[in-house]
């Protein structure tokens, strides 16, 4: 694996900017490739071999992707919406897994580490460099269990929901009684269907140009 300083310049390169945030999740990354015992995520030898659960849609989480190559589209990083700035490292050879969580009390530590910047964002971004693991992280062995349908590869499974006709894949049907049903469907959806009628005039310009 690279040195940390230039693994942290890959990921500040593809984030778009230096932060504490960026800090951690690098630093998480290497932790937890180290403890699964992958220390090339993105060797060939080992591309489909890790598996990253992240808890938290933020800076770290770009980090971590970084450092590991895993990717949702590759099915190598599953987002579980926790809110915590947390993420657990599978090895799929062995099983063997980590979750590393980032501490509350390492930011009351950043100063220490960093005594010359007179900023806290600077302190942390500084000293959460130089801070040991066991200040800046929380270590669980955990025990996943993976499903064949959330494993790297092709889809395993298809279904087509009964009411709208449209393909669901991995098994993320649900089953309504005895119908089989898309989430949007079956009312667990993130969105709402606007009625055409409502419709902006310029946006049904666009559509009907698009034939849509």
């Amino acid at each position: 694996m690279k040195s940390f300083q230039e693994l942290l310049k890959e990921s500040v390169s593809a984030h778009g900017h230096i932060c504490a945030g960026q800090v951690l999740g690098v630093r998480m990354a290497i932790l937890g490739c180290h403890l699964v015992g992958i220390e090339n995520p993105k060797d060939k030898l080992f591309r489909k071999k890790l598996i990253v659960y992240v808890e938290i849609d933020r800076c770290a989480t770009d980090a971590i992707a970084s450092v590991t190559g895993c990717q949702l589209g590759k099915r190598t990083m599953k987002f579980k919406d926790f809110g915590i700035n947390a993420a657990t490292f599978v090895n799929l050879d062995t099983r063997i897994a980590y979750r590393i969580i980032s501490t509350e009390n390492s930011r009351e530590y950043a100063h220490q580490y960093a005594p010359e910047e007179t900023t806290l964002r600077q302190q942390q971004i500084v000293g959460y460099q130089h801070m040991p693991d066991s200040l800046l992280f929380d270590v669980q062995r955990v025990q996943i269990s993976l499903p064949e349908n959330d494993m790297p590869g092709p889809p395993k499974h298809h279904t087509i929901c009964d009411c709208c006709g449209q393909i669901v894949r991995d098994g993320k049907e649900i089953q309504c009684g005895n119908e089989t049903l898309c989430r949007p469907c079956s009312d667990k959806s993130y969105f709402k269907i606007i009625d055409p009628q409502e419709l902006s005039q310029s946006a049904v310009n666009f559509l009907n140009s698009r034939g849509l």
